[in-house]
């Protein structure tokens, strides 16, 4: 008899979780038996793919198109992921933006854009998540490494993040009262296409000639990028039931930064 996972019967939502750390950790989530809905804003095609993917392995997935930089959109999808599933008992608040910018660059339209989808967006998906959860329900946000380290030109992302990590620190007594546990998640350098976009503006424009591959190698005790799958098992540990004693917590999986 096969083993029918320790999330069997759980259902769980993963935003932005169509490419990346999101569609890794929905893979993961799946694989360990939870249903899970895959939300997406913009590319329909890799979401609807993933579910097909998932479907032919014999598991629950459906997607959602939903942009969490909007409160009453965010409402909107739990309350259609509730309906297809008959509840929510997992949510894993992946979607996000990034930023790079001097200090004098930064604007208005830039604070907007990043605070809204990294700060307002995980707030109030957990706020919608929660309400529909019930004792057990587990909610893990996407903080980064980024949030206690320095890098060139990075601030507004860095404090985007930082707050996140405070959200569950705070949220955690509020929802322990009702039997709910939150935690973050800051993951180091991630092999995925976003962060392959921006991967120089990690490095300070001193050391841009330096051999990426001695950069990389610098970055961390293990000496390279973590693959998304790396990052998603931590995800899936924290929200199963074995960690049932973290609440508030966030989580480094950054391959040791240095």
């Amino acid at each position: 008899m096969s083993d029918p996972g320790r999330l069997a019967g759980r259902r769980a939502l993963v935003t932005g979780g169509g490419r990346g750390i999101g569609a890794a950790i929905a893979r993961r989530l799946a694989s360990e038996g939870a249903a899970v809905a895959i939300n997406y804003v913009a590319n329909a095609s890799a979401a609807n793919e993933l579910v097909s993917e998932l479907k032919a392995e014999g598991h629950q997935a459906a997607a959602f198109r939903a942009d969490v930089a909007e409160r009453t959109q965010i409402k909107g999808l739990i309350t259609q992921v509730v309906d297809a599933f008959g509840g929510l008992d997992i949510l894993a608040s992946n979607a996000g933006v990034e930023h790079f910018g001097r200090l004098e660059s930064i604007d208005d339209e830039d604070f907007q854009r990043v605070f809204r989808t990294n700060v307002a967006g995980q707030l109030f998906a957990t706020q919608a998540a929660a309400a529909a959860m019930t004792s057990g329900g587990r909610i893990l946000l996407t903080s980064s490494i980024s949030a206690r380290i320095a890098v060139y030109a990075h601030t507004l992302y860095a404090a985007s993040k930082a707050a996140v990590s405070a959200m569950a620190l705070n949220l955690a007594p509020e929802l322990a009262e009702r039997g709910i546990a939150i935690n973050a998640i800051a993951p180091g350098g991630t092999a995925t296409d976003m962060a392959a976009d921006v991967a120089t503006e990690y490095t300070h424009p001193a050391l841009r000639e330096v051999p990426p591959a001695l950069v990389t190698k610098s970055m961390n005790a293990v000496g390279r990028l973590a693959e998304p799958d790396e990052i998603a098992a931590v995800a899936a540990f924290l929200l199963s039931p074995e960690a049932s004693y973290l609440t508030g917590a966030t989580i480094d999986a950054s391959g040791g930064y240095i």
